[in-house]
């Protein structure tokens, strides 16, 4: 009786999107070894793993090669490398309270938005089609909004650490960089909006899936 061949599960893991998560990977690791002795390097190294991250999604769409571990992949890498620069400003930037609590969120939300979604049935945790949140689904829909708000974030918390000196508060170091010209102040509009718009989306998107959680336990409870 012939025996049933094993899957390949080698092929998955190199696909070229997973490729390109592991480089995103091992730059991380790179640049935050040498975050406090060259701010410079981490910077740009920091700052192409983020670009790598719309990179993935174009290679996996282009060579149909979505899957789930590239999913996984990549959302953990984001939340993973945001969550160790927001605890490297929380020990520049005073009060500390702020960062720690910028990074509850992005976890918290990002988290529960993934447990809801296969909770349900989801095959993608940004199907929020069903959603009656009008910048949920604004978010989540457009891709020039949604990258917009994620190069803002990341490029405020950027320039956030390369302004730092120790133990300073955050409002003086921005109104410091935004007084030096009118540009300057544009620029960190423009970040502070995108930046203040994801948290309001990180916040909706908690909301939302602990709302879907409390819904299907009501539902099986009935069900019963």
């Amino acid at each position: 009786m012939a025996s049933k061949s094993r899957p390949k599960t080698i092929s998955v893991y190199l696909y070229i999107p997973n490729i390109i998560g592991y480089i995103r990977v091992l730059l991380n690791c790179y640049a935050f070894a040498i975050c406090f002795t060259n701010k410079e390097l981490f910077s740009i190294l920091y700052f192409i793993s983020f670009v790598c991250d719309a990179l993935d999604g174009w290679f996996a769409r282009k060579f149909n090669q979505v899957s789930t571990f590239g999913a996984v992949l990549d959302m953990v890498t984001d939340r993973i490398s945001t969550a160790c620069l927001l605890v490297i400003l929380s020990q520049v930037y005073r009060p500390s309270f702020v960062f720690l609590s910028l990074l509850a969120l992005d976890i918290a939300s990002h988290w529960l938005q993934m447990y809801s979604t296969f909770l349900v049935g989801k095959s993608n945790h940004k199907d929020v089609k069903d959603s009656t949140s009008w910048l949920f689904k604004l978010y989540y829909g457009n891709r020039m909004f949604m990258g917009y708000c994620c190069v803002a974030c990341e490029l405020l918390y950027i320039t956030l650490f390369l302004l730092a000196k120790e133990s300073e508060k955050m409002t003086d170091v921005l109104m410091g960089a935004a007084k030096q010209s009118i540009i300057y102040s544009a620029l960190l509009a423009l970040l502070l909006f995108g930046w203040a718009t994801k948290q309001l989306v990180n916040v909706i998107q908690l909301k939302t899936a602990a709302d879907l959680c409390v819904l299907y336990d009501i539902n099986k409870k009935h069900n019963a």
